[in-house]
């Protein structure tokens, strides 16, 4: 019993111990992902801001503009992006915005998810996907990501929803990821960027050509995309930091396992060696 005791564990040591290479690589790669992605996202941030900060100073300066996207409605229903991931082994990230969504969508509200790996899970849950084919999230390019966005801004141009907004995940820090909603259209400054305006000692007056309504007619649709395509590098983002985290997480695990797997050998080999000993003895005390 001893023989195949140790034998059992000399499996699954090894078992354990191939695991543990490939999570360790998979940490690897996802950590230089994420430095790549971080870096990309920052600057694609300050960019994005800029254009909000633009549009806002227009709209906060004419207050009787009157820009197809600024127009409040009565309709209730959403139109939403979702960002999701291609692939598993990131923790608790594609659950999260699982989880979000359904707290936060009604489930008769059109939507386009990219990412195939909850695909199947929408489709499971009822809601309502615009997107009849899975559209890959690693492989998205901003034209296809416009063109997603442009059939959003349709629709709310039609009156058929109220309102387009984003579900992504927000990066916090390289530990912290938050799934968060976004909303594109109709435009409002926030309340924050209000008071600061307010707050403003040297008001400054800015004469617009040919007029604000015909720039922010011009100017929204060109900041709703990056502010989309914003969104989507944060949540790139913030899938390697989360597959980060998991796979260092298993790796530590593997550590763990793998060290009380080698103590309980070594225990067994012990016994083995002190249980032929004592046969020894006892054989030889018999003779």
């Amino acid at each position: 019993m001893a023989g195949q005791s140790r034998q059992a564990l000399r499996t699954r040591i090894k078992s354990v111990q191939s695991t543990r290479k490939i999570t360790k690589a998979m940490e690897m790669i996802a950590n230089a992902k994420l430095f790549r992605s971080r870096s990309k996202m920052e600057a694609n941030r300050e960019y994005a801001k800029k254009l909000q900060d633009t549009v806002d100073e227009i709209v906060s300066h004419n207050q009787d503009a009157e820009s197809q996207y600024l127009i409040q409605t009565d309709n209730a229903h959403k139109v939403t992006i979702v960002f999701g991931s291609d692939l598993g082994l990131c923790g608790g990230y594609n659950a999260n915005i699982l989880k979000y969504s359904l707290e936060n969508i009604d489930i008769n509200d059109p939507i386009f998810l990219i990412g195939t790996s909850l695909y199947h899970e929408f489709q499971e849950k009822g809601f309502h996907l615009l997107n009849q084919n899975e559209i890959s999230s690693d492989k998205l390019t901003f034209a296809e990501l416009k063109n997603i966005v442009e059939q959003c801004v349709h629709l709310y141009q039609n009156k058929e929803v109220g309102s387009v907004q984003i579900v992504y995940t927000r990066f916090v820090n390289t530990m912290t990821f938050k799934p968060n909603i976004d909303v594109l259209l109709p435009c409002t400054i926030k309340e924050k960027q209000k008071e600061e305006k307010d707050k403003s000692k040297l008001p400054v007056e800015t004469l617009f050509e040919p007029d604000a309504t015909t720039i922010l007619d011009s100017l929204i649709p060109m900041m709703i995309t990056d502010v989309a395509y914003s969104d989507w590098m944060e949540s790139t983002t913030s899938e390697q930091g989360s597959r980060r985290v998991a796979m260092k997480t298993a790796s530590d695990n593997a550590d763990d396992l793998s060290s009380s797997l080698q103590l309980e050998y070594n225990k067994a080999r012990q016994s083995a060696i002190t249980q032929e000993i004592t046969e020894i003895v006892g054989g030889s005390s018999a003779v």
